[in-house]
């Protein structure tokens, strides 16, 4: 049975300009094939990606989300093709990629950004899921370049003092790529510059909530900026928090006797 889980380090990664290659024997042709497992995923990814236009973290077709999958042993990545209505998806459209090298199976070609998702799987072991979207005021942050400080402790829900504000390179590059990963060294999520933004989590919903999260800690920010000049938490405050938030939320019902929690933090949380 195909199952969720953490890979290791992989040598064979697609050249910085290449495309992701299909491979026939990757490809499963209805969802009447797939086990009962990958079904059940396939189908909380693309309830998710119906979720993107309402929320209000993405219009259209934009945005896109994977899940880290291994299929027959072979550890790997499912994610949401590249220009579709999420209102007509099936479980059979979404592709599902290999993670040594990049080569992916489906009807559907995979989302355009199918590299950092792949990237990021790669170099964090701990993440399970992506969601990339362009929410409203997280990318009116993004277009000024501009990083989340801490003008509120739930800042440090995305791992981190603040949430960084990746370098700008064209959608779809390598380069995208590798500047992402350096934003989102030490943080569950960070924006992109003229883009938007990318969340990550332990699970699926874990990684969209943090969307959320973020979006709405970006229009309070914006919201202070046109009313006053925020106060910005100091270091050490922003440092207490991180290490409170071990214990906030989920994690508070996963704490020992002793009162320390346990598991992951609570960013990536469900």
């Amino acid at each position: 049975m195909s199952t969720p889980m953490t890979s290791p380090a992989h040598a064979h990664a697609p050249a910085p300009g290449a495309t992701a290659a299909r491979d026939p024997a990757l490809h499963s042709a209805t969802g009447d094939t797939l086990d009962a497992a990958e079904l059940a995923a396939r189908q909380a990814l693309i309830a998710h990606a119906r979720r993107l236009g309402p929320s209000g973290l993405s219009a259209g077709t934009s945005g896109n989300l994977s899940l880290r999958w291994t299929r027959a042993g072979t550890p790997g990545l499912l994610i949401t093709p590249s220009g579709v209505d999420y209102a007509a998806l099936q479980p059979e459209h979404l592709a599902f990629m290999r993670l040594e090298d990049g080569r992916w199976g489906g009807p559907l070609k995979p989302s355009s950004e199918w590299r950092f998702h792949l990237d990021i799987l790669r170099a964090r072991p701990e993440v399970q899921a992506i969601v990339h979207a362009h929410p409203t005021h997280a990318t009116a942050l993004a277009v000024q370049r501009r990083p989340l400080p801490a003008f509120h402790y739930m800042v440090a829900q995305a791992g981190g003092r603040d949430i960084r504000c990746a370098d700008y390179a064209t959608y779809g590059t390598a380069e995208l790529s590798a500047n992402a990963l350096a934003a989102l060294q030490d943080r569950h999520a960070c924006l992109l510059a003229n883009h938007g933004l990318i969340a990550t989590g332990a699970r699926l919903e874990a990684a969209f909530h943090l969307a959320l999260e973020v979006e709405a800690l970006a229009r309070q920010y914006l919201l202070a900026l046109a009313t006053g000049t925020p106060v910005i938490l100091p270091d050490d405050e922003m440092d207490r928090i991180l290490v409170a938030f071990r214990h906030y939320g989920a994690n508070a019902q996963n704490a020992d006797a002793s009162g320390n929690g346990q598991g992951a933090p609570a960013a990536a949380a469900p």
